[in-house]
């Protein structure tokens, strides 16, 4: 099978995109509106940029239906702010309910019954229920059409980190305490962590 994407329907293109490039971390990204009322959604375009300074990244799409803005993505261009929390398997099922399109304004958190915490550094509050949570700013935000299945770059600079206590050991996280969750295709998330394998660089 040989295709060019010009060619696909973009909803062909996103299961494309979504089955090939798998797993996929998930970036919990909690946000406030202007009148401080908060939100929260996943997003599993996710990933890291630089180590100093300290940039990561996740890609909010338009909405399908009329490919407006997301709430997420309105509530950073207008506060410049937003927390990004690592899922865990623990509250794997509720950060799958915060997907759900609620009316702008419907607090996630309250919905879903995950737990709010003050932040250090910005605004948002963090996920109680996530043991490592990065407190960014908005550093950059890339738009890329405005139709149904575009997208934007959101580049956050990381402020501030909070792992939990028993995850960080010598500069490093245990990646098993953690248990991450992954997204794969579809419905389908996986656990990182059921079955790994090493292997060492060669030098």
């Amino acid at each position: 099978m040989e295709m060019k994407p010009e060619t696909l329907e973009w909803k062909d293109a996103y299961k494309m995109l979504v089955g090939s490039i798998v797993p996929r971390p998930i970036a919990f990204v909690s946000t406030v509106d202007d009148n401080g009322r908060a939100n929260l959604a996943p997003f599993s375009f996710f990933t890291a940029i630089s180590a100093d300074p300290m940039l990561v990244c996740f890609s909010p799409m338009r909405r399908g239906t009329d490919g407006s803005k997301k709430d997420t993505l309105n509530n950073i261009e207008s506060t410049k702010e937003f927390v990004i929390n690592v899922v865990s398997e623990e509250f794997a099922e509720q950060m799958n309910n915060t997907a759900i399109e609620f009316e702008a304004g419907v607090d996630e958190f309250e919905e879903t019954g995950l737990t709010k915490i003050p932040s250090v550094m910005v605004a948002p509050p963090a996920v109680k229920e996530s043991k490592v949570q990065l407190e960014c700013s908005l550093h950059q935000v890339l738009h890329f059409g405005e139709e149904a299945g575009a997208g934007s770059l959101v580049i956050g600079k990381v402020k501030y980190v909070r792992v939990d206590d028993e995850l960080y050991y010598k500069g490093r996280i245990d990646t098993e305490k953690l248990k991450p969750v992954g997204r794969m295709a579809g419905q389908m998330y996986t656990k990182p962590m059921a079955e790994t394998f090493e292997m060492v660089r060669k030098r």
